[in-house]
């Protein structure tokens, strides 16, 4: 390592050197990394190797997961929640089975995991809407799901934010399958491809705040099963709340202040 001299003053890389700025000083030595060919093949590189594979197969499942609720996740998401999936993914398959780098995504074995998951963690359902009722529902075949609302006061148990003069509920549902590890392609794949990601999304009229809601809400999404889902995938259902704002008769939705959470996971 040493410092800069001149009135030219570089910073970053350039012919196997690095310039950059320390402590007031302008500092150069020599570019640092490890080749990625030693990673790749250097026995004392096995457990990064291990973590490396687990990792990318965290943020694959992890993605599944956010694309099983892509026709609701850009109105109910906060900005960081490819990353907070991919930790929750990753929690999940420490309990997997299998040696260390293809350890297992189950998802129905580790199902606590998940739920309870927040798609905006600075307005955690909980805090928005908080109306007495029931997790969704699923029937035999695990295709039908049902979410239903007793009546309630509006002026009670929603937090309003600014603004708002409707809401509508929502129920969201996808399958996850279980990833494994597939040693011909060194990547994680789903155990049941043909279900997996299979969605659906149920909305509730537009109920204007104030007063009671008027009657219970039943929302139901059918992702259209002819026989049962079979173990090695979970249906996965979240709840949430979406704002309006009226105007000229018109509802506008309010980007920002929406709530959904991972309630049921079978």
């Amino acid at each position: 390592m040493g410092l800069q001299k001149g009135f030219i003053k570089l910073k970053g890389s350039l012919g196997g050197l690095t310039f950059y700025e320390k402590n007031g000083e302008n500092i150069v030595r020599t570019t640092g990394g490890i080749d990625k060919e030693r990673i790749a093949k250097d026995p004392s590189f096995k457990r990064t190797r291990e973590n490396m594979a687990e990792f990318g197969g965290a943020a694959k499942t992890g993605k599944a997961l956010r694309m099983g609720f892509a026709n609701i996740i850009k109105t109910m998401a906060d900005n960081r929640i490819v990353g907070r999936l991919t930790g929750i993914m990753k929690k999940v398959n420490t309990h997997g089975t299998g040696l260390r780098g293809q350890r297992s995504f189950e998802i129905l074995k580790n199902a606590n995991i998940i739920q309870g998951f927040e798609f905006n963690k600075t307005f955690p359902l909980g805090a928005i809407f908080y109306a007495p009722t029931q997790a969704p529902t699923l029937d035999a075949n695990r295709s039908i799901v049902t979410w239903v609302v007793p009546d309630f006061d509006t002026d009670s148990f929603i937090t309003v934010p600014e603004g708002a003069t409707h809401f509508k509920l929502v129920l969201a549902t996808t399958v996850l399958s279980d990833y494994t590890y597939e040693v011909s392609s060194k990547s994680f794949v789903p155990v049941n491809p043909a279900e997996n990601q299979r969605n659906g999304v149920a909305f509730s009229d537009a109920i204007a705040i104030g007063g009671m809601a008027g009657s219970d809400i039943t929302l139901t999404v059918d992702l259209g099963f002819d026989s049962a889902l079979p173990a090695t995938a979970g249906v996965i259902s979240a709840t949430g709340i979406i704002f309006y704002q009226e105007i000229n008769s018109q509802l506008y939705e309010l980007a920002g202040s929406n709530a959904m959470r991972i309630e049921a996971i079978e």
